[in-house]
């Protein structure tokens, strides 16, 4: 089979010939061991987006430039008919270190909901079609919602500090602007679920220490299960990146209409075993993150984890290894090769317990 025929068979419920393994595209630099581990079955996980936004009224604008620190920043700046706003970011390699943020007090609160309220989307189809052809059976192409509106406003309007002090002073004005975000998503769902891509995911990034059981049920679950009847319609699946503690949160998962746990990541990194996790959710395909902090041992402790993963996940079915996160430079092409060889010699599904 090939790597996007494994990794589909698995997420499907079908009988793949080994586990898929795969890689995020911006995890594996092009290289002569690249080549090497994609013709030994390393499958590529090429993201993309489904869709564009289209602003009417509002009007953003972004300046480039350097600090005076010599480091490079972005600021943006949002125009709407109800006031302006501003944020302050350092690009750092594939992500970004949010300095100054679209929120700051309560004043915000009335443009934020402008901005939101006044964007509209259109399909990118034909971008994620090409992809996925260009990509070929070497792996798959995976479109994403973006966050739930509670992740929204905590990880990307707000920030945590500002986010707990705003949930303490002003909760019905914070539920007010997710009210709003939740109406902004459901113009997103039924685009993503149209398009060419069989796989979507609903954000993630979902710390319990942060959200708490109570939170996560109440205010980000529903989402998850809106989103799954509508890409279900079309035949679609929909899966959460869940990279963190899980044990708190692994009864509402499994309460989910999700289709697949995305990014799980065992102990010991974090607090769920991959056997506990299958035993927790055993209606939904587990697609790990091999646990990161592995990554710094040696390559007999990697192959020793890589089996130990496989014998947890017997028999096998609708379970795939990925690599989700940063690997120390250095150790990708060893530790991705000493996975592939453990997981091609010992994952022939069904795995023998």
């Amino acid at each position: 089979m090939t790597p996007r025929e494994r990794i589909e068979a698995a997420l499907l419920g079908g009988t793949p010939d080994v586990v898929p393994f795969t890689v995020y595209e911006n995890k594996l630099p092009v290289s002569e061991a690249e080549r090497r581990l994609r013709n030994d079955g390393l499958g590529i996980l090429m993201r993309t987006s489904a869709f564009r936004t289209v602003y009417h009224e509002v009007t953003i604008q972004q300046l480039h430039y350097a600090g005076s620190d010599g480091r490079a920043s972005v600021r943006t700046e949002v125009h709407t008919p109800v006031g302006n706003l501003t944020a302050l970011d350092r690009p750092a390699g594939f992500t970004s270190w949010h300095e100054e943020r679209l929120f700051r007090s309560p004043a915000d609160y009335e443009p934020l909901e402008a901005m939101i309220r006044d964007r509209t989307y259109e399909p990118t189809y034909e971008k994620v079609a090409q992809l996925q052809d260009l990509l070929g059976g070497d792996g798959q192409v995976r479109v994403a919602i973006g966050y739930s509106p509670l992740q929204e406003i905590i990880y990307s309007l707000m920030g945590l500090e500002v986010f707990a002090m705003e949930w303490a002073d002003n909760r019905e004005r914070v539920m007010r602007l997710y009210d709003a975000l939740t109406e902004d998503r459901r113009k997103i769902y039924p685009i993503v679920a149209q398009s060419p891509a069989l796989t979507a995911n609903y954000g993630g990034n979902v710390t319990p220490e942060v959200v708490g059981v109570d939170r996560f049920e109440r205010l980000i679950l529903p989402h998850y299960d809106e989103a799954a009847e509508v890409m279900h319609q079309h035949g679609r699946l929909l899966g959460v990146h869940f990279d963190a503690n899980t044990r708190p949160l692994a009864p509402g998962i499994a309460r989910s209409k999700i289709d697949y746990v995305e990014a799980f990541t065992p102990v010991p990194t974090c607090d769920m075993t991959v056997a506990e996790a299958r035993a927790a959710w055993p209606d939904k395909a587990l697609w790990i993150n091999f646990p990161s902090s592995v990554h710094l041992q040696s390559i007999a402790d990697i192959e020793d984890m890589t089996r130990q993963i496989l014998r947890e996940a017997a028999p096998g079915h609708r379970f795939l290894i990925g690599i989700t996160e940063d690997v120390p430079e250095g150790r990708w092409r060893e530790n991705f090769g000493a996975i592939l060889r453990i997981v091609n010699k010992h994952g022939r599904v069904p795995i023998a317990g």
